[in-house]
């Protein structure tokens, strides 16, 4: 047995663990969970817990059901918000066929596949998310708007302590699981806040973003309040996204910085962002991957509509932070397009793929664009060679279904599948009749 394993059975004995759940993801980046009892946990790790597949979203068909959850005991943490004895404990898992090769169908093996890629070329990949949700005073009932806890705006710091409160025991409790925070604010609408997680490897990110939802939920719901990742859950005001800082690292070297280089950027760190720019559209399906998505992205709000990249530009897709001198290795890329609401597994495996993909094949770095995208007419964007982003969902599957690059990435079963899921929930949307078309047109038609 490894030594994960054995500390992992000596610390269930020693805090009275009694119940240890098994976290894994479905192919739209919901979060699964089967608890079971400390005595079964050694046979987990050796073969682990059989369940049927077929009744997860994406995983399986009927006749090939048969799958086993595998607990990484890298992954082990005491859930803070069940610490009265006896406790529970959490491991995220790795999807396995019986014959015990990878599920297809697992998000986690598709990023660990491709972070396999990076390693290949010498390079890890490490990220840092910008998270924004909101709060609202109660979950909404149907048909009804949501009513935010507060009226503050960004970085305000409101008499109303809903949102500090809120945000000091969400701390508290990621700290307790080993999920470092780098720091938090009110964000620009009511309701609205942000917590930055600490930079780690993908894989580690991925699954501290799934902790993290998990843990909004649970200290919102303890508080009275309702919590929501939604993109655009308001017409008028700014919707929530996950800008995510980028970096490749060779060993302890970061990869994107060169010193004297315009923006002390590398000619690596410009080939990943010339592979991001290109392959924009084909991925924003899965970085954007809800009908609402489309809403924040083309609502203006400093969301990132248009395909450019600029420094310090904050209406730019991509983002070259400012250097701090002598900080070579903060040299870093922010990505501003994904929300709070995508699945972190296949997101950084497809931003990872493009970057990847644009040093391969040596992309050139097109001009950066250092206006506000925004207030330039379609004309001046055009002169400048900056198409837009995928629009709405539609535009975004007819991208994707045409990527080569996306299939590799997220294999046949997994791509077939969120495409088809897709569709069907375009379908679903065209189908409503909205509020507005009733306000606009039924008391003048």
């Amino acid at each position: 047995m490894e030594k994960q394993e054995e500390f992992v059975l000596r610390t269930l004995e020693e805090r009275d663990i009694r119940f240890v759940r098994l976290w894994f993801t479905d192919v739209l980046g919901f979060l699964k969970s089967v608890a079971v009892a400390p005595a079964e946990l050694e046979s987990a790790f050796a073969e682990g817990i059989g369940f049927d597949g077929s009744a997860i979203e994406g995983f399986a068909r009927v006749y090939e059901s048969d799958m086993l959850a595998k607990p990484d005991p890298s992954t082990f943490s005491i859930l803070p918000w069940r610490a009265e004895a006896p406790g529970t404990a959490r491991m995220f898992c790795d999807i396995m066929l019986p014959d015990g090769n990878p599920s297809y169908a697992d998000p986690r093996y598709v990023l660990k596949r491709t972070l396999a890629r990076a390693a290949e070329m010498g390079f890890t990949f490490y990220t840092h998310p910008e998270i924004e949700f909101f709060l609202f005073e109660e979950k909404p009932k149907r048909g009804e708007g949501p009513v935010p806890v507060d009226s503050g705006g960004y970085f305000d710091h409101t008499p109303n302590v809903v949102g500090h409160d809120f945000r000091r025991q969400a701390i508290t409790m990621l700290e307790a699981m080993g999920i470092s925070v780098e720091f938090s604010h009110h964000e620009g609408a009511p309701g609205q806040q942000e917590i930055d997680l600490r930079y780690a490897d993908a894989l580690s990110t991925a699954d501290n973003i799934m902790t993290f939802r998990l843990v909004v939920k649970e200290v919102a719901l303890e508080q009275g309040v309702f919590a929501s990742f939604m993109p655009k859950p308001f017409t008028d005001h700014p919707g929530s996204g996950m800008h995510v800082h980028l970096s490749l690292f060779e060993g302890d070297r970061n990869a994107f910085h060169e010193a004297g280089a315009p923006y002390q950027l590398s000619r690596v760190g410009r080939s990943f962002i010339a592979g991001l720019l290109r392959h924009a559209p084909e991925i924003t399906a899965i970085t954007n991957q809800w009908v609402n998505s489309y809403k924040r992205l083309h609502g203006g709000g400093e969301a990132p509509a248009f395909i450019s990249w600029g420094h310090n530009n904050r209406s730019a897709l991509v983002r070259v932070p400012m250097y701090k001198p002598g900080k070579g290795n903060s040299t870093r890329i922010e990505l501003r397009s994904p929300d709070s609401a995508c699945n972190p597994y296949l997101s950084f495996a497809v931003i990872l793929a493009a970057g990847l993909k644009g040093i391969e094949m040596e992309y050139e770095l097109p001009d950066g664009a250092e206006d506000d995208v925004w207030s330039l007419t379609p004309a001046e964007r055009r002169a400048l060679g900056i198409a837009p982003l995928p629009t709405d969902l539609a535009e975004a599957i007819a991208a994707m279904e045409k990527s080569e690059l996306v299939a590799e990435t997220l294999g046949e079963h997994v791509f077939d599948h969120f495409l088809r899921n897709k569709r069907a929930e375009w379908a679903e949307y065209r189908r409503q009749v909205t509020a507005f078309e009733l306000d606009r047109y039924l008391p003048v038609l």
